[in-house]
């Protein structure tokens, strides 16, 4: 399926982090009438999308619309941009954020892209926009969803939720992103969109890990939908919709991350099930799997909220090296029987 931009612009977006999502995100904008720029952390990659009109290095082969332009000068990027959206890995937006605030227009709107819970604070990432920016939340916006890069920037058909506590300003940020193959909803839940995105990532991992294993279909659903249990218990328990974890940004996102070879997040797990080392996959591979930082933080902030976390706990252990994935496996069948309801 193709799209093509449409005729006006509606304003300046600024797309901080060219990696995958963030580039083929600024597609999206493109084709939602937006002029983009894509902001890159490495001037060279910057210079080659602008002259080759295409992200060689993430997204081979995909010709970017006219309306995205790249620059490595954060305050070019940022000069005249109603809507800031973040795409860098989750662990490194505070650094980052706080070097880019003073260039950020007043009133703009920063929408995040990530999919992870911060270390040590056990932030979510609109958490921390708004303790570096000090925007209040009608400023802070979160897309999430079964979004795949590959697919995305491919223009294959997609849905996503936009949440934003203001709901105006979340059917702004609709109106803005949506074309002929990006359909966006909305939402006031930024929490459980959140909660969703970077839990998925984990229960990712941990199905990757089964199938490195040379399990089947049947293991995988198994951790999926146990995952989704787990992801909706700790959401409630902190006060997100429920119903949120059934939709787009909940058991949607999930199944994309968890069914497709694409996903950064599986494809680590597959190789944690063939007896690699996280250190070992980490030096393989340029791309960021947000699962592996997070793990560690989803666990912590279930042992904080009083509530039980076993693939959170267990995928932990096997990325930090203290438990292989078939004694997560073997752990998990173990746990004492129960009601699929408690």
């Amino acid at each position: 399926m193709t799209s093509t931009p449409h005729a006006a612009s509606r304003g300046k977006v600024a797309v901080l982090g060219a990696g995958s999502w963030g580039t083929a995100f600024s597609i999206v904008l493109a084709d939602g009438g937006n002029d983009v720029t894509l902001w890159a952390r490495r001037e060279e990659v910057a210079a080659a999308i602008n002259a080759e009109r295409e992200n060689a290095d993430y997204l081979h082969g995909i010709q970017l619309p006219p309306t995205v332009s790249a620059t490595h000068d954060i305050e070019k990027a940022l000069h005249g941009a109603d809507v800031v959206v973040l795409a860098t890995p989750s662990q490194t937006l505070r650094d980052n954020l706080t070097t880019w605030a003073p260039f950020i227009e007043p009133d703009a709107v920063m929408v995040s892209l990530m999919k992870g819970v911060e270390l040590g604070t056990l932030n979510r990432m609109s958490e921390v926009i708004h303790q570096v920016t000090d925007a209040g939340p009608e400023r802070i916006a979160v897309i999430s969803g079964p979004n795949l890069a590959k697919e995305i920037a491919r223009r294959e058909p997609a849905a996503s939720v936009v949440a934003c506590a203001d709901e105006d300003v979340a059917r702004m940020l609709q109106a803005r992103c949506h074309s002929p193959a990006f359909r966006p909803y909305t939402s006031v839940d930024v929490l459980g969109c959140e909660l969703g995105g970077a839990y998925k990532n984990v229960v990712g991992l941990g199905v990757g890990m089964a199938v490195g294993l040379g399990f089947g279909d049947n293991t995988t659903a198994s951790l999926i939908t146990r995952g989704l249990a787990e992801t909706a218990r700790l959401a409630m328990k902190l006060g997100a919709n429920p119903l949120t974890l059934m939709g787009l940004a909940g058991l949607g996102d999930l199944v994309a991350t968890c069914s497709s070879p694409l996903s950064r997040n599986r494809s680590f797990g597959e190789k944690l099930g063939r007896g690699l080392s996280t250190d070992e996959i980490y030096a393989s591979t340029r791309q960021v799997a947000e699962g592996a930082k997070s793990c560690s933080s989803l666990r912590a902030l279930a042992e904080k909220s009083d509530c039980d976390a076993p693939v959170a706990r267990y995928v932990d252990d096997v990325v930090a090296g203290r438990m292989t994935a078939t004694e997560m496996m073997d752990t998990i069948l173990a746990r004492d029987t129960k009601s699929e309801m408690e």
